[in-house]
């Protein structure tokens, strides 16, 4: 479908552009919202004939918008939220949240100039896009923590998810008495000390084993010489007893 635009519209054009759209895009959000009429004759000519006074408004708006962003711009918002020790959130931050969070430090926006590509589902800073006009766009932070203390720790850029899984691992290295593994080895890696005491104690069981063996194939075998006497005289002992 062909239409006029009536204000900026990202990677579609500026007011007064005449831009080509998908059907669905123009009927359920475009033309209801005012944001641009169908481009045929009358319509071109009624645009035209109010241009002049719709440049004027737009020009109004985006100051009033600009005036409003510089107060908001930067502005950083305190979530207190209950989380797992991964940081995982038991449910999520929404536009909503944002917006109750603007109101309580006194800026009011409307939930539909809050962008917000996903909920937010873990502890930590994120930028969140706000929209007071097609034209000014200004970023909020949303400082997403379970503590007061957290959420100061956050805003001083500490990396708390980071944080949570070192201390994680401290706990489980106390626990199995391992405090003194090497923190430049990777996990599983054996320290080369080990490696070579393993490496000598095993040359040595195996030299034990060889000098052993040797002495074995070294020991004299009984003489089959010696062994004949005494077979014959046992048969003269059973021959006098017959």
């Amino acid at each position: 479908m062909d239409i006029i635009l009536l204000e900026r519209i990202e990677k579609l054009g500026t007011i007064g552009d005449v831009v080509t759209v998908k059907d669905g895009y123009a009927r359920n959000f475009l033309l209801p919202n005012k944001k641009a009429l169908r481009a045929n004759e009358a319509n071109k000519k009624v645009f035209e004939a109010n241009r002049e006074r719709l440049e004027q408004e737009n020009a109004e708006k985006r100051g009033e918008a600009e005036t409003a962003g510089g107060k908001i711009d930067g502005v950083e918002i305190v979530l207190i939220r209950a989380s797992s020790n991964a940081g995982q959130l038991y449910g999520s931050v929404s536009v909503r949240d944002i917006v109750n969070g603007l109101e309580e430090k006194g800026h009011s926006v409307d939930k539909k100039q809050v962008i917000l590509g996903a909920p937010i589902k873990t502890i930590g800073m994120f930028d969140v896009t706000v929209a007071l006009h097609p034209e000014v766009h200004v970023t909020v932070k949303a400082n997403v923590a379970r503590s007061d203390d957290e959420a100061e720790l956050q805003s001083q850029g500490v990396d708390v998810i980071a944080q949570l899984f070192a201390d994680e691992q401290k706990e489980i290295e106390e626990a199995s008495g391992d405090n003194t593994r090497d923190p430049e080895l990777e996990p599983g890696e054996i320290p080369a000390d080990m490696l070579e005491d393993a490496t000598a104690e095993k040359i040595a069981e195996e030299a034990q084993e060889e000098a052993a063996a040797d002495t074995a194939e070294e020991a004299p075998a009984p003489a089959a010489e010696d062994a004949a006497p005494a077979e014959e005289a046992a048969t003269e002992d059973d021959k006098s007893e017959d």
